[in-house]
């Protein structure tokens, strides 16, 4: 088991040009953070979700470079899970919060327990 956790500043989030947002975010990613009116919260809190994540990767020795292969969506009822592309075998879990100027991600990842 091995976790990462992730703090930003929104404000790095605010403007961001669309090449920089293709190379850090999925289409849905992208899709889901252009729904609010001020998207960069919900970016901010992607992007952290990513670092932490990709900290916990590094920690169970996964080299993970491409942060589009770490995917943050929503479930149906709104809680955010993480995809990881490329790599099997994995358990994790998300939690996303943010406020006015600060958001954090703290990720747990895990093997799973072949049987």
């Amino acid at each position: 088991m091995a976790i990462g956790v992730d703090i930003e500043d929104i404000k790095r989030f605010e403007g961001m040009s669309q090449n920089l947002l293709d190379r850090i975010f999925t289409p849905k990613e992208q899709e889901y953070c252009m729904q609010s009116k001020n998207y960069a919260p919900h970016s901010a809190a992607r992007f952290c979700a990513k670092e932490a994540t990709y900290k916990a990767l590094c920690a169970l020795g996964i080299n993970q470079p491409d942060f589009k292969k770490i995917e943050v969506l929503n479930r149906e009822n709104g809680v955010p899970e993480l995809i990881l592309h490329g790599v099997e075998g994995l358990a994790t879990q998300l939690s996303l919060s943010h406020e006015r100027e600060k958001a954090i991600a703290f990720v747990i990842v895990e093997r799973e327990i072949q049987c």
